[in-house]
């Protein structure tokens, strides 16, 4: 264990935990509600240093990630637990175990970035997991990592407290963060009381420079109204731009909704509609194989220019032919 960053000592030897906005007041010898951080003593210690539960290879595409570094695969690692309680959650196993257990691989920060450029690969992925929780670990290899040239990018719920999030935004290179609905979806489905700090952490991404990229998972009946996807896309354009890549999931139940119906895709192609209307240029659709909002589509005319089956591209070009209008790509380009 290592002792945490962002916290504040108490009287009777409690600690606040400033890293997330539910700034968990945690009794000696108790963890926070993302079981990652615990009381130990007066101090504030990380129960997730150096101990993945996850590691494998992706492609970038899998975070996922259209616009920045196409074509690449890069090491997925994870640590367990997460700051959210989604009752949707399709990684719950490692986010929250049932027994409360911090299990994972010991692993030094040094290892990391040699395992990665082994399998020479571009970068690393911090994901599966909310990856905030384990801060003290990943900046420690995200500082590794931009030493030696290889990308870092986060696969977030965006619920990170503004101290945090600047620290973390001087290595991060891409981020695609989870806006999953209004204030009473948040609140009913995620155990959190609003959704205004992941718009101020993206806020704080886009300010730095990081690419960012948004996923909305659509829930029939939770998340699916006309008014909610409306409102999360406005958000979207007037703070961080039409020019932004979105992508409305498919959901299926997992969890604790078992019970909840898949996603219609027709559901999934209103909220593309929608999100057009709202003047949004990239709009994808995910978990419906073979769909052609799986492509890249240019924003004037419609023709595909990236064409993606999958987590494949079967074929790419920078601009659309007919409008001249060229796709935003950051990272490493095709190769």
């Amino acid at each position: 264990m290592k002792e945490a960053m962002f916290y504040e000592k108490l009287e009777n030897q409690e600690v606040k935990c400033t890293l997330c906005p539910r700034f968990c007041i945690i009794p000696e010898d108790k963890a926070g509600f993302c079981g990652a951080r615990k009381n130990q003593n007066g101090k504030l210690l990380s129960l997730v240093y150096g101990k993945l539960c996850s590691i494998a290879v992706d492609s970038i595409l899998k975070k996922p990630l259209f616009h920045f570094a196409p074509n690449t695969q890069c090491l997925s690692i994870a640590t367990v637990g997460c700051n959210l309680s989604c009752k949707f959650c399709q990684n719950w196993t490692i986010s929250h175990p049932t027994n409360k257990e911090t299990f994972g691989e010991e692993i030094t920060a040094e290892r990391v970035i040699e395992t990665t450029k082994e399998n020479n690969l571009p970068g690393i992925a911090y994901t599966y997991t909310e990856p905030t929780i384990a801060a003290e670990f990943y900046l420690e290899c995200m500082k590794l990592a931009r030493k030696e040239g290889l990308y870092n990018v986060w696969v977030s719920n965006g619920y990170t407290n503004p101290e945090p999030a600047k620290k973390i935004s001087k290595y991060l290179d891409a981020i695609n963060v989870d806006l999953k609905g209004d204030m009473a979806f948040y609140q009913k489905l995620c155990a959190v009381p609003n959704e205004e700090p992941m718009h101020e952490a993206l806020k704080i991404y886009k300010k730095a420079g990081v690419f960012i990229e948004i996923t909305t998972l659509v829930i029939p009946g939770y998340n699916d109204s006309e008014e909610v996807i409306s409102g999360i896309m406005d958000w979207v354009r007037n703070n961080l731009g039409a020019e932004t890549p979105v992508h409305f999931s498919r959901f299926h139940p997992e969890h604790k909704m078992l019970d909840a119906e898949p996603t219609p895709v027709s559901t999934l192609e209103r909220c593309v509609k929608i999100a057009k209307e709202k003047g949004m240029h990239w709009i994808y659709i995910g978990n419906v194989y073979g769909h052609k909002q799986e492509s890249t589509l240019c924003w004037k005319c419609g023709k595909p220019v990236i064409k993606r089956t999958g987590y494949e591209i079967q074929s790419f070009k920078d601009k659309c032919e007919k409008c001249n209008v060229t796709i935003p790509i950051a990272g490493k380009k095709w190769r």
